[in-house]
């Protein structure tokens, strides 16, 4: 059986470019006792994918040369010599960026069949949606009537952060890179202002315009002026969830940090990163409140699908390029 997976071939140096990937036709072995074979519908590409391209220590190990990246995905199960899982099922594993592939079950865990479309367990039911829940309400600590601003308010995590946002009586702002985004933030999910950075001539003087009162909690997805503007804005003892910082994950060399730090100390704000790892024991939180909040119609979401494996690494490099609208995905089948 052959089965078609992406691999890096070149670790990038700054922006990557599709001359890091290369598509690779392999063999799938026989599976043995306790293992499984997975044959792949849909994929994740995600910003923190960026990092492990970069042959460090960190807290998730990075990808290897000549061989297949991995990453969130959903399958289906179409053989299988492990008692846990049976032909058929439904999983939601690690093994993306590949078309088949066979597993001895770690890491894999069976869907639920739900109204859901299958797709939402990698966005708004999955890692993003719960990177939102935790961040937002463990780290930022919203309280009614707090103003709560969002970076890349239209992402997979930014978009998630404002409905929950809302769904606890704040008043949220975001800042997106189109006004098609802007327009479903503020039409459709209801959030109360937007920004759109690429139009704005002052990014700070124009989120101060949506947010008379000053900032509470920022949640943080992109860094740079935006981290600047926001600390300038944030009220005393606010609160920064320090997601993650795409502005950032292409440079080449160390670039000078905002220059009003000591907008910490003076203002007594938390500034506090998170690895959604280390907070799922917030998960059957998670999954109780989202659905009930979709339930109630008070969650919605947008999906950016790239088809074909091949297709895997434009979808990621897009996510650069401000190309994605709500959660990029690859449909494999």
């Amino acid at each position: 059986m052959k089965s078609r997976e992406i691999q890096l071939k070149s670790r990038p140096d700054g922006q990557p470019t599709p001359d890091n990937f290369s598509l690779v036709e392999v063999d799938i072995p026989e599976i043995k006792d306790g293992e499984l074979l997975i044959e792949n519908s849909w994929m994740s590409v995600d910003p923190y994918m960026r990092g492990r391209m970069v042959d460090r220590k960190s807290y998730v190990p990075p990808f290897q040369i000549g061989e297949a990246l991995s990453g969130g995905a959903i399958g289906e199960v179409i053989q299988s010599k492990n008692d846990t899982f049976k032909v058929g099922d439904q999983v939601l594993h690690m093994g993306g960026w590949r078309e088949k592939f066979v597993s001895n079950g770690e890491m894999v865990n069976t869907i639920t069949p739900n109204p859901l479309p299958i797709q939402t367990f990698l966005g708004t039911m999955g890692m993003p949606g719960m990177t939102a829940y935790a961040g937002l309400l463990r780290i930022g600590e919203p309280k009614e009537g707090d103003t709560v601003f969002v970076s890349a308010a239209s992402g997979a995590v930014g978009s998630v952060v404002c409905q929950i946002a809302k769904a606890k009586g704040c008043r949220v702002v975001g800042s997106v890179g189109s006004d098609e985004k802007a327009n479903w933030l503020l039409n459709e999910v209801g959030i109360d202002g937007v920004v759109n950075y690429k139009k704005t001539k002052n990014l700070q003087k124009e989120i101060a315009q949506h947010c008379p009162k000053g900032i509470d909690v920022y949640f943080e997805n992109v860094g740079g002026a935006h981290f600047e503007a926001a600390l300038n804005l944030l009220n005393p003892f606010g609160r920064v969830a320090m997601c993650g910082m795409i502005d950032r994950y292409n440079d080449t060399k160390p670039v000078p940090g905002p220059s009003n730090l000591v907008q910490i100390v003076g203002k007594s704000l938390k500034v506090q990163g998170f690895i959604v790892s280390n907070h799922y024991d917030m998960q059957p939180e998670f999954i109780a409140d989202m659905s009930k909040w979709i339930g109630e119609g008070k969650i919605k979401w947008q999906e950016t699908v790239y088809e074909g494996i091949e297709k895997a690494p434009n979808a990621f490099l897009a996510l650069f390029s401000g190309e994605n609208f709500g959660k990029m995905l690859v449909k494999i089948k």
